[in-house]
């Protein structure tokens, strides 16, 4: 295997020299570099032509609280070592959670023998190293929470007291759950990639249940952030789960008809994840998506614009490079409702005769331009249809586009919410409900990876009783 010197990324934010990380992670940074040291030096010795490895670790808690008891506390320690080998174009792959230098050496010979005994394959291979990153700023993605269990339960009551103060009628909860994480990974191969980083990730969510008339209904709201100031407050949370539950007291049923659907922002998002999935690299090699060949098409309607921002200080997404050291771009994914982009690794690429755009692993933060109106706007310009709140079961053909799924909601009236609805379904196809979104809002929910406020489709088919 050829040797190719290796090109340090930035100093790993956050190292091994505060006391506060000592005492929170397994190992300090500078074990996680010796390990994937160690992988690669071991890969070169056993006769592989290319070799990638990544070595991680992570800790965690999570508190819930159900009636103002604890009901449960959870802690998480750990770490781990993934190996990929190539012989030729040959891949194996072996993993373990044990760092010591004759387990690192057992995984190495496990992958290079998977290796020697798989078929060729040539679009197998470490990503072109013209295209690995080498240089990146800080995304400003950790923020370890100092949080000790007590508060911890302290916040998850505060949440649920304040849900079920919200009525009388909320009558139980399914609890308040209070959850803190972070990670650090060191991703390195043979190519010339050495380079990692910390994150964290902190929620803080709540649901309970209502009663009216003997029927039953729940509903719910979380917050999540990398950093613990840009939460919500607990109690804030919990009045809304109330809220939200308290407002679907009295849910009716629908007839069978035909009407405009307006997505709320949070279920907006699956739309946007759809899309993904299908202009994803192995939905498109293995011809499973209703969207083949859909690069320079319109798709969605023309005033449709969708960015890929992986460098979003604290975004859930952001990333400086993806799961194999290429660096992530800023980019236009659709334009004018155009598609301007798919989201590939370097295998996908490769089957596919075309080049990574930085997506192994999966998408950054994509954002959906917003329109001028707010939620209440995008009611009034409905006029009379559905709000969906909550979508219920998967439903979705990825091959086809063909779209089904069990919601509730609203059912809209002169541009104002009329009364709740549940035990309905909602069916159209992806490709018509794209080229018939009317308009986004700008009520924009920020707490996953894709950014996008709610989504007013022109004509959708409601089934009801």
């Amino acid at each position: 295997m050829t040797e190719s010197p290796v090109v340090r990324a930035p100093e790993l934010a956050g190292d091994e020299r505060s006391p506060a990380t000592r005492r929170t992670f397994p190992v300090a940074t500078a074990d996680l570099e010796r390990v994937a040291t160690q992988v690669l030096e071991a890969a070169r010795q056993r006769g592989a032509t290319a070799a990638e490895t990544e070595v991680s670790q992570g800790v965690g808690q999570d508190v819930t609280v159900r009636h103002g008891e604890v009901e449960t506390i959870a802690y998480h320690r750990d770490k781990a070592v993934s190996v990929t080998i190539f012989v030729g174009q040959r891949r194996g792959h072996a993993s373990t959670a044990d760092f010591s230098t004759a387990a690192i050496a057992a995984t190495v010979d496990k992958a290079v023998t998977i290796a020697r005994y798989t078929a060729d394959d040539p679009a197998a291979g470490l990503a072109d190293a013209a295209r690995l990153a080498h240089v990146w700023s800080d995304l400003d993605l950790y923020h370890p929470w100092d949080l000790p269990i007590d508060e911890a339960i302290a916040l998850g009551r505060d949440a649920e007291r304040a849900a079920l103060a919200v009525d009388r009628r909320l009558t139980n909860s399914e609890g308040a759950t209070v959850a803190s994480g972070e990670s650090e990974f060191v991703y390195a191969n043979t190519a010339g990639f050495f380079g990692g980083y910390r994150s964290s990730r902190h929620h803080v969510g709540c649901a309970v249940v209502g009663e009216q008339d003997g029927t039953l209904q729940r509903d719910s709201w979380f917050t999540a952030a990398r950093a613990p100031g840009d939460l919500e407050p607990a109690s804030r949370v919990g009045r809304t789960a109330g809220d939200r539950t308290l407002r679907r007291l009295g849910a009716r049923r629908l007839g069978t008809r035909e009407c405009p659907v307006l997505f709320e922002a949070s279920e907006a998002a699956d739309l946007i994840g759809f899309f993904v999935q299908a202009v994803s690299g192995g939905s498109l090699y293995r011809k499973s998506s209703f969207l083949l060949d859909s690069l320079g098409r319109e798709v969605f309607a023309s005033h449709i614009q969708l960015r890929e921002e992986p460098h979003l200080p604290r975004g859930r997404g952001s990333a400086p490079f993806d799961g194999e050291g290429v660096a992530t771009a800023a980019r236009d994914v659709v334009r004018d409702g155009v598609v301007q982009g798919y989201f590939l690794g370097s295998y996908s690429a490769r089957k596919l005769g075309m080049t990574s755009t930085g997506n192994a692993g999966g998408s950054h933060n994509l954002v959906l331009a917003t329109g001028d109106d707010d939620l209440p706007a995008l009611l009034a310009r409905m006029g009379r249809g559905l709000f969906v709140t909550e979508q219920l079961g998967q439903g979705v053909n990825p091959v086809t586009g063909d779209f089904s799924r069990g919601v509730a909601g609203f059912w809209v009236e002169g541009g104002m919410l009329a009364y709740p609805v549940e035990e309905i379904t909602i069916a159209g196809n992806l490709r018509d409900m794209y080229r018939g979104i009317v308009a986004t809002g700008n009520d924009v929910d920020r707490r996953g990876s894709r950014h996008t406020g709610s989504i007013l489709v022109d004509r959708m088919t409601v089934a009801g009783r």
